[in-house]
């Protein structure tokens, strides 16, 4: 699981990119989970990192976005339309209940 929290902005997406690379090209079974549950701003940089880690993980390792409905990335979620690309989940407990994709 990767946990991330304050602000993700052109300074700090970088790293959070790297590591959602990383974890998405583990050979585990079980997706990434990323959780932004403590996330307080999420920038374009931010948006972008998720993307990308989408885009290149695995086939079926795609992470798994976990957000609240009253957190600050919601709003940038899904005004950019990233909420049909992204697998976002309200909970851990979802994201890792849910099944694999085939």
């Amino acid at each position: 699981m990767v946990a991330v929290s304050g602000d993700v902005d052109s300074q700090t997406a970088p790293a959070l990119r790297d590591a959602l690379l990383a974890a998405g090209g583990h050979p585990s079974l079980r997706p990434c989970i990323v959780d932004l549950t403590a996330v307080t701003f999420l920038s374009a940089a931010g948006l972008t990192s998720l993307l990308d880690a989408t885009l290149h993980a695995r086939p079926g390792g795609e992470p798994r976005i976990v957000v609240n409905g009253t957190s600050p990335v919601i709003r940038p979620i899904e005004i950019t339309g990233l909420d049909e690309e992204l697998k976002l989940y309200h909970s851990i407990d979802e994201a890792v209940s849910s099944p694999n994709d085939p």
